[in-house]
């Protein structure tokens, strides 16, 4: 049966606007799906197919795929402030940027389009530079705090962080088809990099690739990247 048509015109208002909405539901429902699975270059056609309605409904709910984007990422975006703010409430200063930096690559590890879309200079580009500004400086604040305990390293800067999220990031698009959490080993060597001093290195957290894993997962990184 043909999905429901947003543009028709009916007679009774209320059922049509009801339509409409549960149309509009369905296809943010698909999008989060489509664009968790496969990222921000899924097409509408995609998104269309996922939530069961014509590819034309889609385009009349959403004209641009940037506005279904914005519509989509606006509270998983906020989500990354939050754990921002989290780490900043924690007691332990060291413990609140370990926190950071854990949590945020846990929320993009779980969804490629959010991480591509906090990555990226393209898609959402007013929503995800309104994010940076805000996190700068709780960025800052949270080096600022755990330098001041000792237990970070004086040379690191601030923007040292989003390369080490970078670095992490990387890790989750090459093993993520072999060992899906293997990137908070990454995580666990860089925190141990990033201390002034420690007694002894942080156990790890998750087991090593095996060397036929990393060729493998070098294979398919790079095939995909083509």
């Amino acid at each position: 049966m043909p999905d429901a048509d947003d543009s028709q015109v009916a007679p009774p208002d209320r059922p049509l606007r009801a339509d409409a909405e549960r149309n509009r539901r369905r296809i943010l429902q698909a999008a989060r799906e489509v664009f968790t699975e496969q990222g921000l270059s899924a097409t509408m056609d995609e998104v269309a197919a996922r939530a069961e309605v014509g590819v034309g409904t889609v385009y009349r709910r959403f004209p641009e795929k940037d506005g279904l984007i914005d519509a989509l990422f606006e509270q998983r975006i906020s989500a990354i402030v939050g754990a921002a703010d989290e780490g900043l409430a924690h007691e332990d200063a060291w413990e609140g940027l370990v926190h950071f930096l854990t949590r945020s690559q846990e929320l993009q590890a779980a969804d490629r389009g959010l991480k591509e879309l906090l990555m990226s200079t393209g898609r959402g580009r007013d929503r995800v530079a309104a994010m940076r500004e805000k996190m700068r400086p709780r960025a800052e604040e949270l080096v600022r705090r755990a330098q001041a305990t000792g237990a970070l390293r004086d040379d690191v800067s601030p923007f040292d962080i989003p390369l080490v999220q970078l670095a992490v990031g990387t890790a989750v698009d090459f093993s993520e088809p072999l060992e899906p959490e293997v990137w908070r080993r990454l995580l666990t060597i860089l925190l141990d990099g990033l201390r002034a001093s420690r007694d002894a290195p942080t156990p790890m957290p998750e087991r090593s690739l095996t060397i036929d894993e990393v060729y493998a997962g070098m294979a398919c990184w790079k095939a995909a990247r083509r």
